[in-house]
């Protein structure tokens, strides 16, 4: 019973990591193809099964000037 629960709870515990370990990549390994996009994602191509391309943005730098 006790091995039970406990590849129970690790398996439990592993679902939420196994999602983005086994998402589809694109766009040279950097983007991830999903249904939509998060706010801060944009669109940079698309996959196969209707999916969207989705990269992360990158912040803006500030200068050392400003």
């Amino acid at each position: 019973m006790r091995t039970f629960l406990f590849v129970f709870a690790l398996l439990f515990l592993l679902v939420p990591a196994r999602n983005s370990f086994f998402d589809e990549k694109c766009f040279k390994f950097r983007g991830r193809c999903v249904n939509s996009c998060l706010k801060n994602e944009e669109l940079v191509a698309l996959c196969q099964k209707s999916l969207k391309c989705c990269l992360t943005r990158q912040p803006c730098l500030k200068s050392k000037d400003d």
